[in-house]
């Protein structure tokens, strides 16, 4: 298989990137210790946001609906109206982890 020397040229600029970062020593990226712990940190505090986006989408949803949904599902034990909070609740879940994901 031939390469073209305009392909081989990118391919060439291409890793540069990779290279400079290699060539980087351990120090310079910082503490493996500490970036372990910052993701820990972001880890508990977008699972908090998600945790609160989840209850407000829920109540949110509970108040635009007629009658209550909460206690249609407790006391009156409907399986359809839980079905239909839980489709919900998953649905805004769904929506807050493609928006951490980015």
């Amino acid at each position: 298989m031939k390469i073209r020397p305009a392909a081989a040229a990118v391919l060439a600029l291409s890793a540069l990137p990779l290279i400079a970062a290699a060539s980087e020593p351990a120090a310079a990226l910082g503490s493996p210790m500490y970036s372990l712990g910052k993701s820990i940190g972001y880890m508990l505090l977008f699972s908090l946001l998600g945790i609160l986006a989840a209850i407000a989408g829920y109540k949110l949803f509970d108040k635009c609906t007629p009658g209550d949904l909460h206690q249609e599902i407790l006391q009156n034990k409907n399986v359809a109206a839980a079905i239909v909070a839980g489709s919900v609740i998953l649905g805004v879940c769904l929506i807050v982890a493609a928006a951490m994901i980015g």
